[in-house]
């Protein structure tokens, strides 16, 4: 008589922690500000301020937004602040830099504010597989958020996982 088959992963006390269940959910968008510099490298205040006055901001509700320049031009601070006033009435999230930073700085953020008390002494995996653009500073942040409260910490799926962390 054949032996019933256990299914030890579900039965055991290891808790996984997906990334992909606190992603932002949201548009990801990236804004160009040469556009509006004179041949993409030199800033005229009066036309850059009638080209933010006069730009339909409605566009970007409810998205993340990533401001850059794609040129050497040298952009003075105020400028990336000026745009991000106006699309603060719009915009989950306004950032300067690249669209990977972008996401970098969404996870930082909620993983600074997420409770992980039940996580106390137990072991944790990370779940490694992803079919969203999880930044690898998340898993970073994470792991060491996890360390003095976790039991072990490991990275990958139940099945087949690496240990990074056991407490002593």
């Amino acid at each position: 008589m054949a032996e019933e088959i256990i299914n030890r992963v579900a039965n055991s006390k290891l808790i996984t922690f997906d990334l992909e269940e606190i992603y932002p959910k949201g548009e990801r968008i990236s804004f160009d500000i040469s556009q509006w510099l004179l041949e993409g490298i030199v800033l005229r205040e009066s036309e850059f301020r009638n080209k933010a006055t006069e730009h339909n901001w409605s566009q970007y509700q409810n998205k993340f937004v990533a401001l850059f320049c794609s040129t050497d031009a040298i952009v003075p601070g105020w400028a990336y602040l000026l745009l991000s006033l106006h699309l603060a009435p719009y915009a989950k999230k306004v950032t300067v830099g690249s669209l990977d930073e972008l996401e970098s700085i969404l996870f930082t953020e909620l993983l600074q504010n997420i409770d992980v008390s039940e996580y106390i002494d137990k072991p944790v995996i990370i779940k490694g597989c992803a079919h969203k653009p999880i930044p690898q500073n998340a898993y970073v942040i994470l792991a060491q958020k996890l360390q003095p409260i976790a039991k072990s910490i490991m990275y990958g799926e139940a099945c087949s996982s690496v240990p990074l962390f056991k407490r002593k």
